[in-house]
């Protein structure tokens, strides 16, 4: 693949990576959806499966990130080709971006809903659990400075995410509670 041309030869392939992240600014700060690159990563989490562990990437820590992101055998996240990959395109060039090895499982079930649903509607739906907090109380944690609370959703997010990638892989299906609180059940192939 091309993009191990950009790193040392002796360099190996990881397994399987699960990732989110949380940014500095919300889109009504940079103007818009449109200026993704502009957002700022506050922090990011990522679940090696080869070494069964989370590492967490602070903002002086985001080419580290991308680089064991490019190494990656499959990035595994929920929005992260529309969006955590556009906010990263602000710290490299976009186009190493689209040579990972993704599973992005929003984009997986949109095709298959109709519409975007949210890692929130999919937890509570497949096993009773929701979100620990929201990417807007992140802002608030970034600015007030509590790093230790934003890392924490952030892994916790990162739990789940690999939760309902495992339950999808082994059984095969999805549940997702839609905004009217109805139980809707989604085949996968993962």
């Amino acid at each position: 693949m091309t993009e191990l041309s950009i790193f040392n030869s002796g360099e190996k392939k990881r397994g399987q990576v699960v990732f989110d992240l949380e940014t500095q600014k919300s889109f009504d700060e940079v103007g818009g959806r449109g200026k993704m690159h502009e957002l700022g990563v506050s922090l990011a989490v990522a679940y090696f499966y080869d070494e069964d562990k989370f590492v967490t990437y602070f903002e002086e820590d985001v080419q580290k990130l991308i680089d064991d992101l490019l190494q990656a055998e499959r990035v595994i996240g929920f929005n992260q080709i529309g969006f955590d990959y556009a906010v990263l395109a602000g710290y490299s060039d976009p186009k190493l971006f689209e040579a990972i090895p993704s599973l992005d499982m929003m984009v997986e079930l949109e095709s298959q809903l109709g519409f975007r649903p949210n890692l929130s509607g999919l937890a509570l739906g497949t096993f009773g659990i929701d979100k620990s907090a929201d990417g807007l109380i992140a802002l608030k944690w970034f600015r007030e400075g509590k790093m230790d609370l934003i890392e924490k959703y952030c892994i916790d997010d990162v739990k789940i995410t690999r939760e309902i990638y495992e339950f999808g892989r082994d059984h095969g299906r999805l549940v997702f509670l839609n905004r009217y609180g109805r139980r809707q059940e989604l085949t996968v192939e993962w």
